[in-house]
């Protein structure tokens, strides 16, 4: 299936929570375990807590690949294990580079034999259109997706992504740069994109914008919980409750008390509460 169908499917069953995998090992509950096999035991059992509540996740790769080859092996025995539980596996990796490095690059992630199994990957866009090349026509190939960084979540993003070229941002001139191609991919069931943007939810009034310029692009959303913005920022761009995948990773994975839990179940109780909380809020700020 197209990928922005098969992640418009996934929206409208689950609703627009995704869950990231950012393992903080001095938050990781010790009944789990020390080190990656603790990591390993704990988003095991966070993979088994999702159905009906979360559809995708977003492994970051940065947190294992601190642990060499042993921390990517995690991460690949993790991916695995997800797509077996039918979940959309968004890998966050920002990659971007020229030529037959991003084709490289394209392969190990996208490719017929890549080392993880993951549906969609995420670029960075500031070498150039072209260095987007080789993923978008592995994307084409494979009926999988990218995801283009274009206004981010974090302060430092004004530094230059709302540097003012020609009277406009430089993240709108991404947005325009973007729009033929993901106007291209849309997918014939849903209409969305298999070309997606980062769009922070700290900043729903650009996002509101950028919906108009990317008007077929789901918007990958980081910033709910934690980095302190609401479900209605993180929902600003949705368009008929659809087209917004918001991430949260640390407001999830590390509920209240979960840390200190005696025992599985106890921790089951923290992290499912938690878990409903979220989707909640976000199915309520979806259909208002």
């Amino acid at each position: 299936m197209h990928f922005g169908d098969q992640l418009a499917k996934a929206l409208a069953v689950n609703g627009p929570l995704c869950v990231g995998l950012d393992p903080h090992p001095n938050r990781i509950p010790p009944i789990f375990g020390n080190g990656l096999p603790g990591i390993e035991a704990f988003f095991m059992a966070v993979l088994t807590r999702l159905e009906g509540h979360c559809g995708i996740i977003k492994p970051q790769i940065a947190f294992f690949e601190r642990y060499g080859p042993d921390g990517l092996r995690v991460l690949a025995r993790l991916c695995a294990v997800a797509k077996a539980r039918g979940l959309i596996v968004l890998m966050d990796a920002k990659r971007g580079d020229i030529g037959s490095t991003a084709s490289a690059y394209a392969a190990a992630f996208l490719g017929p034999d890549a080392w993880v199994k993951c549906d969609a990957i995420t670029v960075n866009p500031y070498m150039g259109m072209d260095t987007l090349e080789p993923f978008l026509n592995m994307a084409d190939d494979r009926d999988k997706g990218i995801i283009v960084l274009v206004r981010t979540s974090n302060p430092g993003a004004a530094d230059f992504e709302d540097l003012q070229i020609q009277d406009q941002p430089l993240y709108q001139h991404i947005a325009q740069a973007l729009a033929p191609f993901a106007c291209e991919r849309r997918g014939a069931l849903s209409g969305w994109s298999s070309l997606l943007a980062v769009v922070g939810a700290t900043a729903p009034n650009e996002a509101r914008k950028l919906r108009l310029t990317l008007p077929h692009s789901p918007f990958l959303v980081p910033g709910y919980g934690a980095q302190g913005a609401s479900a209605k920022d993180a929902l600003a761009a949705s368009r008929d409750g659809q087209g917004v995948v918001v991430n949260a990773s640390r407001g999830v994975l590390f509920p209240s008390g979960a840390y200190e839990a005696g025992s599985i179940t106890q921790w089951e109780n923290l992290f499912d509460a938690g878990l409903q909380k979220a989707h909640d809020e976000l199915r309520a700020a979806q259909n208002v």
